[in-house]
């Protein structure tokens, strides 16, 4: 007896030692993990633990696209230089000026014992895939640590420090000087003639609908591939489904089976920047704050970059006061940039966002208060719509204008803690029925039961308004008997708003001249009989899209207009004949570019994808297919639109529409959704581009959510490390 139950004993501490080394834990913890992979090379990710199935859904964001994962770190951490060259060294300093490796690190291990986990499980389904995958070769990050989401922590398109010019901060710590007023001129043309970033949210309650269920559109506007498609669940609750951006751990726009959340670009001033007043004494630094002299906080950062396919290295000093880091020079003075940057509690919202389940929990987890650069539009199972406008909003002292560089030296000027969540704005279920939100005022969110201007501090939003909103707004109001299918639809309405604004005046301004250009007479005539509608058959869009475009590198406005008025000026008015000018160019532009301006938009607007890379080469010889989107600068709630062109004669879309989902709420959550080109960054995977033509034709995919759907529609289930 006594022998037995020694074995039993030893049997028994054997089976519960942890693995010895590293390798055996993550291929202990695989075994929890099971990854089904649907038609679409759609991952859902099975673990026992919300850590196995973080572990589980990095690993397939890795079989997916490792580079981007990569890429998203290496940027993220202040690395880049090291494999870009020292052209974005700024960009690497940028990241160092608000957070070191040491301060990453002391970030982690004072985290939650449950978030520590999420972090090790993230690091350790990277490293996993990296040990069974060896043909794989990253360009620099070999190893993956728990540190690194710290840096990488919200889920937008860059977060709020992309908002930090890498130029100004490289004139600073250059040559300690601001930016020369040409250069930082060019640079704001440059920046008006981007395509413009955003999204949109619609959440339309039961009473509209045929089925009495509340909806949700999830449709984000993002570079092409910046997110995949997953669906992770754990037996400890977590059961998300949507986009996460490559190398995070959490769904950021998407659903549960009770609850939706879809995030916009915010209005919301969230970031700040104070002038400082240095004195410098006994060869050391101060800056003014009242009546006190503090000292600057001085360090320095060394920074490595590729230069001759070698690694150079640089030192910085780093300058900051209790407002943030220095960033840039304003008037002569050193200025310190504020915003939000708390990475632990902003991880933590971020996932415990996703397992919330009902308008009260959700409630709750807004009070965490880090989801600073977005608005959320959002709709449940219970038959709630909401709208919160911003979420981390500083109290500030209304007599200054936050809108420019305030004095850091007057304590006024400081932040005053946060707005509570209900001071914030906010729309719970409108009487109308819908809210949409289109990068737009919050103000004509949900008609008149918007929330009203005066009620607010100006720096809680701006009262400013897109086409895309103006579009929205007269799609929606006044209709009802939704389903998903309409709802769909009704996001890609072809109608363009900015259009009806600006072709008019161009059509007059052609009337009125006695001496008419008879090279513009057909071109306007095809113009004149334009429904605004864009459609891939469509001269006249290819017509108003260069013509528009065009306006935008010319034409001049009076100083202080939004994008949305400089059209509607640019349709109204023309002062000695810029209108006609304008369009004579664009006439000479398509005709020199591709032998006649006759071209319909499907033939000109395009999408292109050649390879794996970040940044497409794009090539007029090589296969594409016609797109009939447009940009959503011209109201296009189906945003397709291009930040580069490689040379190219034809418009190659690079960002806008990308992952999108329609969800509709109820009993269960059934949803449609699509992306741009396909689940995988491999041109030899067939998922590739296996979604494109469905894009294209606007024929969405239904959402494998349910286990019994998942199974179905199976085409692999493996454990991490099979191969």
């Amino acid at each position: 007896m006594k022998i037995t139950t020694l074995l039993v004993f030893f049997l028994a501490l054997s089976c519960s030692q942890k693995p010895g080394t590293e390798i055996e834990k993550w291929r202990a913890q695989a075994e929890n993990i099971t990854i089904i992979r649907d038609d679409y090379g759609v991952p859902h990710v099975y673990g026992k633990t919300d850590a196995d199935a973080v572990f589980g859904l990095l690993y397939a964001q890795c079989e997916d696209d490792f580079n981007r994962v990569e890429q998203n770190y290496i940027w993220a951490i202040g690395r880049l230089a090291e494999v870009e060259g020292e052209e974005v060294l700024y960009s690497d300093l940028r990241a160092k000026l608000f957070m070191t490796e040491e301060k990453a690190i002391a970030n982690y291990e004072n985290s939650p014992e449950w978030l520590k986990k999420l972090c090790d499980a993230f690091a350790d389904g990277i490293n996993y895939y990296l040990h069974t995958h060896p043909e794989v070769k990253p360009r620099l990050l070999t190893r993956f640590e728990p540190w690194m989401p710290m840096y990488f922590s919200e889920g937008s398109i860059g977060g709020d420090i992309e908002r930090i010019s890498i130029e100004k901060i490289k004139a600073f710590y250059e040559s300690g000087m601001e930016i020369p007023e040409l250069e930082e001129e060019n640079m704001k043309k440059e920046k008006e003639m981007a395509e413009p970033q955003g999204s949109n949210g619609i959440a339309i309650s039961g009473a509209l609908t045929k089925s009495g269920n509340a909806m949700l559109l999830i449709n984000p506007h993002t570079s092409f591939y910046f997110r995949g498609e997953v669906h992770v669940v754990s037996e400890e609750g977590l059961n998300a489904y949507g986009a996460v951006t490559w190398g995070q751990f959490f769904v950021y726009q998407g659903f549960n089976e009770k609850t939706g959340w879809m995030h916009t670009s915010t209005y919301t001033d969230v970031m700040d920047e104070f002038k400082e007043t240095i004195v410098k004494n006994d060869d050391k630094l101060f800056y003014q704050y009242g009546e006190e002299l503090r000292p600057v906080e001085t360090s320095e950062v060394v920074l490595k970059y590729k230069k001759d396919g070698k690694l150079k290295e640089k030192t910085f000093p780093v300058y900051r006061s209790h407002h943030g880091p220095i960033t840039h020079a304003v008037d002569g003075q050193w200025t310190a940039s504020a915003m939000m940057w708390e990475p632990v509690k902003a991880l933590e919202q971020s996932f415990v966002r996703t397992k919330k389940e009902g308008y009260k929990g959700f409630r709750q987890m807004m009070d965490i208060r880090t989801n600073s650069s977005n608005n959320t539009v959002y709709a449940d199972a219970e038959g709630n719509i909401a709208y919160f406008h911003g979420n981390f909003i500083p109290k500030r002292d209304t007599i200054f204008d936050f809108t420019k560089p305030v004095d850091g030296s007057n304590p006024k000027t400081d932040w005053q803690g946060l707005h509570t969540v209900d001071e914030n704005i906010l729309i719970l279920n409108p009487e109308n029925g819908w809210i949409q939100n289109c990068n737009s005022t919050p103000f004509t969110a949900a008609l008149e039961f918007s929330p009203k201007r005066g009620d607010y501090p100006k720096y809680m939003s701006r009262d400013q308004e897109n086409f895309r909103g103006v579009h929205a707004i007269e799609l929606l109001t006044d209709r009802g008997g939704y389903t998903l299918d309409s709802l769909i639809q009704l996001a890609h309405d072809p109608y363009l708003p900015a259009f009806e604004a600006l072709i008019p005046g161009l059509v007059k301004a052609y009337e009125k001249y006695d001496d008419k250009n008879p090279k513009l007479l057909k071109p306007i005539e095809v113009l004149r009989k334009w429904d605004f509608n864009t459609s891939k058959e469509s001269v006249a869009m290819t017509l108003a899209h260069y013509y528009g475009t065009q306006y935008y590198k010319v034409g001049n406005y009076p100083e202080g207009m939004t994008p949305m008025e400089r059209v509607m000026f640019w349709g109204s008015n023309d002062p000695d004949g810029e209108q006609l000018k304008i369009f004579e160019i664009v006439i000479d532009r398509l005709t020199t570019d591709f032998g006649t301006w006759e071209m319909p938009w499907g033939e000109v607007n395009r999408y292109q994808r050649l390879n794996g890379d970040i940044k497409q080469p794009f090539n007029d010889s090589k296969p594409s297919i016609p797109i009939g989107f447009a940009s959503g600068r011209w109201g296009a709630l189906a945003a397709y639109g291009a930040r580069y062109d490689n040379g190219t004669k034809k418009i190659y879309g690079t960002r806008g529409n990308s992952f999108v989902a329609a969800v509709e709420f109820g009993d269960k959550v059934i949803a449609k959704t699509i992306l741009a080109g396909g689940q995988s960054g491999d041109p030899k995977s067939p998922h590739f581009d296996d979604q494109i033509q469905m894009y294209a034709d606007v024929k969405w995919k239904n959402a494998a959510y349910y286990k019994e759907d998942v199974l179905e529609r199976a085409v692999k289930n493996y454990k991490p490390g099979e191969r």
